[in-house]
């Protein structure tokens, strides 16, 4: 579905009445001042360069960032977030159980179409249209102020704010990334290019297969097309860059003229890539081809988790896949060669995606050629960063949930209004409702406890189910091939943040399309948080619920409160009844 930018966010703010019309500071902090030259992006065609990285020292990381904004040559806006160094969208490496201290000025212009949000705030009490936090996606962190909550933690134009993320000891090392959370511009910040990587390093500690390997940081992100052309054939609902380098897309259907990054290895090398899908809207299913022919790619870790490392014997074994499905917002690693010199033409690329009738157009295309040479250390790839010499990184976070037992069993599920552009993400057995910041919860969870979601899609298009705070454990991938579409390889008994659940092909003799998981509340998230269609145009209209987890005693006396109002209710229902008798 093509979109005008905005319109989400003022679709959102109506249904809110505001109770003011000004914002308290978000926190008394020294402001980052703007840096100059923000959001420089490269030329379509360049070499693809590695983020700058900032690196924790003594278990802490402590940043200063500008969140900035321009124009390019197209009129599409850019977004950035800036060191005073003039480090753009810095990778962050931390370690297990570091501290992540970041100080945040939010330096755009003063924004317009005010939403009020009720206490408890976390910073300002408005939000609005150029408003910004932080979300540490896939990350294990708790859903309290300063640290991974994104539904009242809000950041006004002027204002500045401290985050101080505990990453937990058991974190698994991996690729997380960070972007914008504001519900109803999520879609156009990310587009315009405001997120980065965070690696909890030590991966190679529970994978061995990558031991010394050099890394690669890979950003798949999204963007408009220059003159919003009709979507169809070759022509995409969105570009893709890759770490910010444009692959143009053809002005005509039928051409298949579109122009990769040039991505550099040495001749015979073998390197670890860590990709992410940080697209808004746009699907990928990474193959690695050499002549066209697909290569086998040994994937190490889904969404921040290393494969097969949680249970059983360890350390796992790395996973051969030819392609993989990846998500907006998943990420993967992978092992990969360089082509021999007998290779005419080696690309990483997209192949095309199926979103449905109602879906965007993602196309096959390719992201990268690669181009293998011999020559010296490359400046664009990373060594790993060994935590100590002969120390394991655990990052079991998650061992055990494959055998615990279940308290509870909900059903989810995607479902839209096309007439009224509207998007739920829905429980079984509750109203439906689009996405409001100050509305209870629709699910309440025990801390401690362990559930299992089917999540279905009812719609015709694609979405990708996001949780946030946790991973969750892919039991089953259902119905898919009933409606038309192959099972996500290499992800069932796996650990993630994100996954893709297909559309229903609308024949009402078949059911919906889902996947089962098994989510894991064992760990430190209590509070309020989110689960949603990470497809961020979705997200911004709707589909997106909250969700409250308790610790044990105060899900108990919630539950006692419950009882009393309900045998309350009764009472009063059978005094009426008597009274009527009479």
């Amino acid at each position: 579905m093509k979109r005008i930018i905005m319109s989400a966010w003022r679709h959102a703010l109506g249904a809110v009445a505001l109770c003011a019309l000004a914002s308290a500071p978000a926190a008394a902090q020294a402001l980052v001042r703007p840096a100059a030259n923000p959001c420089v992006r490269p030329a379509a065609g360049s070499v693809v360069q590695e983020p700058p990285a900032l690196r924790s020292l003594q278990g802490v990381l402590s940043i200063r960032l500008s969140y900035q904004h321009t124009f390019d040559d197209f009129g599409r806006e850019l977004f950035c977030f800036m060191t005073p160094e003039g480090l753009q969208n810095p990778t962050l490496h931390v370690r297990p159980g570091d501290h992540l201290m970041i100080v945040i000025t939010n330096n755009l212009p003063a924004g317009s179409a005010p939403m009020a949000l009720n206490a408890p705030n976390c910073g300002a009490p408005i939000m609005n249209s150029t408003s910004v936090n932080i979300h540490y996606h896939g990350t294990n962190l708790p859903p309290t102020c300063h640290q991974d909550e994104v539904i009242k933690t809000i950041i006004n134009a002027g204002q500045t704010f401290q985050y101080n993320v505990l990453f937990p000891t058991n974190e698994p090392p991996g690729l997380y990334f960070y972007h914008p959370h504001v519900h109803g511009i999520a879609e156009h910040a990310v587009q315009g290019g405001a997120t980065g990587a965070i690696v909890v390093d030590g991966i190679e500690t529970v994978q061995p297969a990558i031991g010394a390997l050099p890394q690669r940081i890979l950003m798949v992100r999204d963007q408009p097309v220059p003159g919003n052309p009709a979507p169809g054939g070759n022509i995409p609902d969105w570009d893709l860059t890759l770490n910010f380098v444009p692959i143009t897309s053809p002005t005509h259907a039928a051409s298949n003229d579109f122009v990769p990054a040039i991505l550099q290895m040495k001749n015979g090398s073998r390197e670890l890539w860590s990709i992410c899908n940080c697209s808004s809207d746009t699907v990928l299913d990474l193959q690695y081809v050499f002549d066209g022919e697909p290569q086998t790619l040994q994937l190490v870790a889904v969404d921040g988790v290393p494969v097969n490392s949680q249970d059983g014997v360890q350390p796992g074994a790395p996973i051969p896949v030819t392609h993989f499905l990846l998500p907006t917002a998943s990420r993967i690693q992978v092992i990969v060669s360089a082509p021999p010199p007998t290779v005419h033409l080696a690309q990483l690329m997209t192949l095309a995606v199926d979103t449905g009738p109602d879906g965007d157009n993602d196309p096959q295309r390719p992201l990268a050629t690669v181009q293998s040479a011999n020559q010296g250390r490359d400046s664009n790839i990373f060594a790993p960063s060994i935590i100590n010499p002969g120390q394991r990184v655990s990052g079991r976070r998650f061992a055990g949930l494959k055998a615990a037992p279940i308290a509870t069993r909900r059903t989810v599920f995607f479902d839209e209004n096309n007439d009224t552009s509207t998007f739920f993400m829905a429980v079984e057995g509750r109203p439906e409702h689009v996405f409001d910041p100050n509305a209870p919860p629709d699910i309440v969870a025990v801390q401690g406890s362990v559930e299992e979601w089917v999540v279905q899609n009812r719609t015709q298009e694609v979405h990708e189910f996001h949780f946030h705070q946790l991973h969750f454990l892919v039991e089953s991938q259902d119905n898919f091939e009933l409606n038309g579409s192959p099972q996500n390889p290499a992800i069932t008994g796996q650990f993630l943040d994100m996954i893709h659940v297909p559309y229903w092909d609308g024949d009402p003799t078949h059911p919906f399309p889902s996947v089962t998981l098994r989510i894991d509340f064992r760990g430190n998230d209590v509070g309020d948080f989110v689960f949603h269609c990470h497809i961020l145009e979705h997200e911004d209209k709707g589909m997106m619920n909250i969700i409250r987890v308790l610790n044990v005693d105060d899900f108990d006396d919630l539950a006692k409160r419950s009882t009393a109002r309900s045998d309350t209710a009764k009472g009063k229902n059978t005094a009426a009844s008597k009274t009527h008798v009479h």
